[in-house]
């Protein structure tokens, strides 16, 4: 019964290290690959590794796919209105992001 407890807690402290949360997007450092958010009241900086997933939803969450660095940095960066900023699901370990998810606004379909 011991064992069992001890390999419990193990198990949760280890899923413990992988923090999801959404955040607010502050600033994006390119030349460093550096992301600054803002979680609540207070600001983190998280690194982009070889490892980061990317992934792009529509606006309601659904439909993922998989999307690139490119992608990533053109989101970051403020895209075509050069607005940096928007919420942004992330995935931390440590420092370093494992994970980042963004909704994406699409095109609107018209009937003719």
């Amino acid at each position: 019964m011991r064992k069992f407890l001890l390999a419990l807690v193990a198990m949760f402290a280890m899923a413990g290290l992988v923090v999801a949360v959404e955040v607010s997007l502050v600033k994006f450092d390119k030349d460093k690959k550096e992301v600054t958010v803002k979680e609540g009241d207070a600001e983190k900086v998280y690194k982009v590794t070889d490892k980061t997933k990317f992934t792009t939803t529509d606006g309601k969450g659904e439909n993922a796919k998989e999307a690139d660095y490119a992608a990533f940095e053109k989101r970051a960066s403020g895209g075509k209105g050069g607005k940096v900023g928007g919420k942004l699901d992330i995935k931390a370990d440590g420092d370093k992001l494992t994970e980042v998810t963004w909704k994406t606004a699409g095109k609107k379909k018209t009937d003719k």
